[in-house]
């Protein structure tokens, strides 16, 4: 069985300067995509936890509210409201 035989210079099959500046670019954009993802995120972590912040405080608002409009009511004991009674 023959061995094959290199037909070409391996010089000249080398990536060289323009392959290195190739993944150099790649390199970067990677970097800056995953800078700019990692900021994303947070942004919306932050705004989540903002979001949870307000709505306990606009269901805190409605409790307080709520037992404003509770304390309001006529108390009225058992039976009382009970249509059968009259």
């Amino acid at each position: 069985m023959p061995t094959p035989v290199m037909t070409v210079a391996p010089e000249a099959v080398t990536p060289g300067f323009v392959g290195f500046a190739a993944i150099v670019v790649v390199l970067i954009a990677v970097i800056l995509l995953i800078w700019d993802m990692n900021r994303r995120i947070r942004r919306v972590r932050y705004r989540e936890e903002v979001r949870e912040e307000l709505d306990a405080e606009e269901a805190a608002r409605a409790a307080d509210e709520a037992t404003e409009t509770d304390a309001d009511l006529p108390i009225t004991r058992e039976g009382d409201d009970d249509p059968r009674s009259t």
